[in-house]
């Protein structure tokens, strides 16, 4: 399991450089929220994580994302551990209402850990590369709840690429908005 420390200081210097250009106006609202995601993948596991989007401009979001089955199906049972590192970028529409549509793009790592070495042959890990769109409600409250369906663009069938990457998943993402700045 090498790929795993590698895998943390990507996503550690993706999450440092998200903070950053929190400071950083371009003129629009800017807001920063975080959260919980729970994810299912169809016909497979449950997954849970932390993510946080900051957006740049009315329209414009980036994000990132960890989300595992190690919080999901496989808390209390003997389902692959896997581990999911995302950063992402999302196009938001009708910005000035409570309901916005938006399309997102994820890319990002993949990472299954079987457990035993007589799985050591198998793909455990693979690059990600989704697309998922649905709906963001914002209340009168910093809460924001987010609803979307995704399509897994890479997935595996054991011999080639990781065989538990499936390629259609739900998500749910309820967060909470931390900062709010207009320009000067």
């Amino acid at each position: 399991m090498k790929q795993y420390p590698f895998a943390l200081k990507l996503f550690g210097i993706s999450l440092i450089l998200f903070l950053i250009s929190n400071g950083i106006s371009y003129g629009q609202i800017h807001s920063y929220d975080v959260g919980l995601r729970l994810q299912k993948t169809v016909d497979l596991y449950y997954e849970n994580g932390i993510t946080g989007q900051y957006t740049l401009t009315k329209r414009i979001a980036v994000g990132a994302s960890y989300v595992t089955s190690r919080l999901g199906s496989a808390i209390s049972s003997n389902a692959i551990k896997q581990d999911n590192f995302t950063i992402s970028g999302a196009y938001l529409f009708r910005p000035e209402k409570k309901l916005q549509p938006f399309a997102r793009l994820n890319t990002g790592y993949f990472a299954a850990n079987y457990e035993s070495d007589i799985f050591k042959d198998i793909p455990n890990s693979s690059a990600l590369l989704a697309l998922d769109g649905g709906l963001l409600y914002s209340f009168e409250s910093p809460l924001k709840l987010n609803l979307s369906l995704g399509y897994n663009a890479i997935t595996g069938d054991g011999t080639k690429g990781a065989g538990t990457l499936y390629p259609v998943f739900l998500q749910t993402s309820v967060m909470w908005n931390l900062k709010k700045m207009k320009s000067k």
